[in-house]
């Protein structure tokens, strides 16, 4: 636990360009760029034998993530964070630190809601999963998890009117391991709790301390292998992308356009779609509108948001919009697209080590007065497992209400804008997928940025 990060990466990697965490240096970022993606008239192999995926990586010249590598690097960031608040443990509720921290899954969208599965790291303790009844076998081969026990419930469907009783019983575990690990030291971080098992801990003299900030601030600094994760999931999408474009015809519904892109990712391994933000037509203006029945006409802008948690469980986040084949596009769709374009690309530029939220913010392209109240909400944000910290608003409103922070190396953050004046027929959403690196940014996703990707 004393370990630094230098000697942490040399004991853990398999590879010596890795040995030295902090220089996401010049010649380690463009190593990891890939080259442009153009697969697009490539339909989807029914025929093949296997995850198409791994095929496609090495086509990509993708290096598949070392997860065990991934896997200690996490869970040595979140240790990081209990010595730092001095705690004597952690508690994960949310399932997205759970996966950080233990790489394990269990029905994870119903888990969302259906709070059945935490994970306790004690600072001078074991790693404890307590999780879904009968479900130890899943977690085999994870060295990481000291011990799997029976999570207590206490959510209405599963206990009824014993609420009260079950996080009483919650409350007492955990309050018991505490007692035996922190040596006097009652201080516990949780991510999030409801009030009976938070009251339950207090009256056992449990102080405690809301901990996603911590979590946050431990995921934000991505390990090279996992941004070959992230690749590995960017190519994943772009294969999905590519498809959804080969299935643009007048005449597909936005639903059954959408489902391309869920049936490719869950075919290479990948996990779900956060969102349904797809749209067509009059419905990109404003932005927002849910996939749906519409049915989408020759000439239409057609705008989506991918959103998308692919292989390895990362995600996926990028944003393209088309317009649908059969009829050129307009001079104002072209306008609008142009405008999308030049706005993200004159932000990327900016991104660099050292560079304040407000900085960027302040120095970045300003929506004009007939965009501004349909603005997207951020010009820029994290993200890992999920969309994480940071969020960067619009300028004035990141100066307004908005919080301040560094961009440091390591980070991998999503530049995106929506550009709808208001009253307009139709909007464009783009958006693109970044790392930091010592000395500015590289572009991770490829897929074509045209209206008309071909």
């Amino acid at each position: 636990m004393g370990e630094t990060m230098e000697n942490f990466i040399s004991h853990h990697s398999h590879d010596n360009s890795h040995k030295s965490y902090a220089p996401y240096n010049s010649k380690i970022a463009h190593s990891l760029s890939q080259k442009p993606f153009h697969y697009y008239n490539n339909a989807i192999n029914a025929n093949h034998i296997g995850n198409p995926a791994h095929k496609e990586w090495e086509h990509a010249h993708l290096i598949k993530p070392d997860m065990n590598i991934i896997r200690h690097y996490r869970l040595q960031r979140m240790r990081e964070q209990l010595n730092l608040r001095d705690a004597a443990a952690i508690l994960l509720m949310d399932p997205l630190n759970i996966r950080y921290a233990t790489d394990t899954t269990n029905m994870q969208l119903w888990c969302i809601h259906n709070p059945v599965r935490y994970a306790l790291i004690l600072n001078n303790g074991p790693l404890i999963l307590f999780d879904y009844h009968n479900c130890d076998h899943i977690h085999a081969g994870l060295d990481l998890i000291d011990e799997v026990r029976p999570a207590i419930s206490w959510f209405y469907f599963e206990v009824g009117n014993l609420e009260r009783d079950r996080a009483c019983d919650f409350a007492k575990e955990i309050a018991d391991l505490i007692k035996q690990y922190g040596g006097g030291n009652k201080n516990l971080l949780i991510d999030k709790i409801d009030p009976d098992g938070y009251n339950a801990l207090l009256k056992l003299g449990i102080t405690i301390t809301a901990s996603q900030e911590f979590s946050e601030e431990a995921r934000k600094i991505k390990h090279p292998e996992e941004i070959n994760a992230i690749k590995c999931s960017i190519n994943t999408s772009e294969h999905g992308i590519a498809e959804m474009w080969r299935q643009l015809k007048p005449g597909i519904t936005e639903n059954q356009l959408w489902s391309y892109l869920h049936q490719t990712n869950i075919a290479r391994g990948g996990e779900w779609i956060e969102t349904r933000l797809l749209a067509a037509g009059a419905r990109t203006n404003p932005w927002f509108h849910e996939s749906s029945d519409n049915i989408i006409n020759a000439g239409d802008m057609v705008g989506f948001d991918t959103d998308l948690i692919g292989p390895y469980g990362y995600c996926t986040d990028i944003s393209r919009s088309w317009v649908c084949p059969d009829k050129k596009p307009t001079d104002e769709q072209l306008r609008l697209h142009d405008f999308a374009r030049d706005f993200v690309y004159n932000n990327t530029e900016l991104l660099e080590p050292g560079l304040s939220f407000h900085e960027f913010a302040t120095k970045s392209r300003h929506m004009p007065d007939n965009m501004y109240p349909n603005r997207y909400s951020v010009l820029l944000h994290g993200v890992g497992l999920c969309d994480e910290y940071p969020a960067i608003r619009c300028y004035p409103d990141q100066i307004e209400s908005g919080y301040d922070g560094i961009f440091e190396a390591g980070m991998v953050v999503c530049v995106e804008v929506y550009a709808g004046p208001l009253g307009a027929k139709e909007g464009v959403k783009f958006e693109t997928q970044h790392l930091i690196t010592d000395t500015g940014s590289i572009r991770l996703d490829n897929f074509s940025d045209e209206i008309i990707p071909e």
